[in-house]
């Protein structure tokens, strides 16, 4: 089956290159030529002492045929794992349909509604030290031989392509002598953080054996909890998973970063300072500020410490474009403030409904100087007509239209697992109006913190949404949909 899918796939590409892709998967052996890796140090910072080998950072260059081999595999393994479900729920590293902002909505959808509930959060952000070059490659075939259920040739390639590699270091006109590799995963390849997703299965079973939810992404890895008030047992329970997971590493040639491993409470504020009074007993700092694959998260989830960090890099970002905008055209300096502003407003952005209109006008502010900057309109000019004739919506549409594509993605089966089981299709007990529309079950909340949860947010925002636009045929057609509704919800008074 691999070998006939890649056949049938590569039909179009030259002949050569298909007779060496095929005879790497017919024969289960990846190419030594191709084994050898590239290694030009980077510096981290401008500012750093260029003599510390500490400052740098390793890029590996590898060969572009092998790559291409790669991406047939990856394309025909995740079919495989998807269709068997291999990988673990709650992994969402380099996966389609799976983000960091999807893992995070997840995360603060659970911790909103234990708060929502009148208890507390613990969240432990671990990180683990250089963990793609620590990986025991006999380890790794035996995971996937055994949790995984690949073997014959395809098991055989994954071998040979694991062992055998070797890397030099180029820097300027000097060249380092050839040394082999002899654990980890390729750095900068395209199988990479798979296998790497599929060595650390184990992990999952170990969280899920106390009770303990958790989610990955890649090497960083939350674990979090909740609890009643003036109830510290399950603590004793968090405390002997984390000492089971060190023993794990350990014995998987892992290790924690513990410099990097963070804790944030979350919950009534009395409540947090005792509960951080028993971590403190138990040898667990706690903090107010973490920062969580790129976003600032504080204890009280207003997300003003990220919406800050945001403005402040957007305004610098912009403050550079607007040098040079008149040595650029309107559609390529547009690019450039998607590519440097627009990125920043939307990262993560279904992380913040139902934050107050104070601290979205913030980000409101970014977007207007931004369209100021690519039409050359003057300050003293109202914003609105100029957002209209940019057809760009503002950031609180913005932030809708994120989480609404998350809905209709979950909905129609293309969205992450995880989300889908907090959305419930509305079925009334008996036959109404609205039944067979589309609508959602929406969950009983008792404060803002569930109001802003995305099981309840989204299905509200969801179902004020008209028919025409939730039952689009497809998501091109429900963006297209989406988008006229939100323009006219946001000009239609302009």
């Amino acid at each position: 089956m691999l070998v006939r899918s890649v056949l049938f796939n590569l039909h179009n590409v030259p002949l050569l290159l298909v007779i060496k892709v095929n005879t790497s998967l017919m024969s289960g052996v990846f190419p030594n030529a191709l084994k050898t890796a590239i290694v030009k140090p980077l510096l981290k910072k401008k500012n750093l002492d260029t003599n510390l080998l500490n400052n740098y950072r390793p890029i590996f260059n590898l060969p572009f045929i092998g790559k291409i081999i790669e991406k047939i595999v990856f394309k025909q393994v995740m079919h495989f794992l998807s269709t068997n479900n291999c990988l673990d729920q709650f992994q969402s590293g380099f996966r389609p349909n799976h983000s960091t902002e999807t893992a995070l909505i997840k995360v603060i959808n659970d911790i909103r509604l234990s708060t929502d509930s009148g208890k507390m959060s613990i969240l432990l952000l671990l990180d683990l030290s250089a963990a793609f070059d620590t990986i025991d490659q006999n380890i790794l075939i035996d995971r996937l031989e055994t949790c995984v259920g690949l073997s014959g040739t395809v098991l055989k390639w994954f071998s040979s392509y694991l062992q055998g590699r070797k890397y030099f270091v180029e820097m300027e006109n000097n060249v380092s002598e050839t040394v082999p590799v002899t654990c980890g995963v390729p750095q900068g390849s395209i199988l990479g953080p798979l296998l790497f997703n599929l060595y650390m299965i184990p992990l999952g079973e170990i969280m899920r054996d106390y009770g303990i939810s958790y989610h990955s992404y890649i090497d960083d890895t939350q674990i979090y909890m909740a609890l009643c008030p003036n109830s510290f047992g399950p603590i004793d329970s968090l405390c002997k998973c984390l000492e089971q997971i060190n023993k794990w590493m350990g014995q998987n040639f892992l290790q924690l970063n513990k410099d990097k491993t963070e804790i944030i409470l979350f919950g009534n504020s009395n409540e947090r300072h005792r509960l951080a009074a028993y971590l403190d007993s138990k040898c667990l700092k706690s903090k107010e500020l973490v920062r969580n694959l790129g976003v600032q998260m504080d204890s009280d989830l207003t997300f003003n410490s990220h919406v800050k960090a945001v403005t402040k890099s957007a305004f610098y970002h912009l403050k550079n474009i607007n040098k040079i905008r008149d040595f650029l055209s309107k559609s390529d300096l547009e690019k450039l403030i998607h590519a440097f502003i627009s990125s920043r407003i939307d990262y993560c952005n279904g992380l913040l409904t139902g934050l107050p209109k104070k601290t979205i006008k913030q980000l409101q502010l970014i977007q207007n100087a931004a369209a100021r900057v690519l039409t050359r309109s003057k300050r003293r000019e109202h914003i609105t007509p100029i957002l209209k004739s940019l057809h760009w919506i503002p950031v609180c549409y913005r932030i809708d239209f994120k989480v609404l594509l998350l809905v209709y993605k979950c909905v129609n089966g293309a969205g992450p697992a995880y989300l889908s089981d907090v959305l419930q299709q509305y079925e009334p007990s008996r036959t109404l109006r609205s039944s067979g529309t589309g609508q959602l079950e929406l969950p009983k909340v008792k404060t803002k913190h569930g109001e802003a949860a995305f099981s309840y947010y989204a299905a509200l925002k969801w179902n004020q949404l008209t028919e025409s636009v939730r039952r689009a045929p497809t998501i091109n057609t429900f963006k297209s949909r989406l988008k006229t509704y939100m323009f006219y919800q946001a000009f239609s008074s302009a």
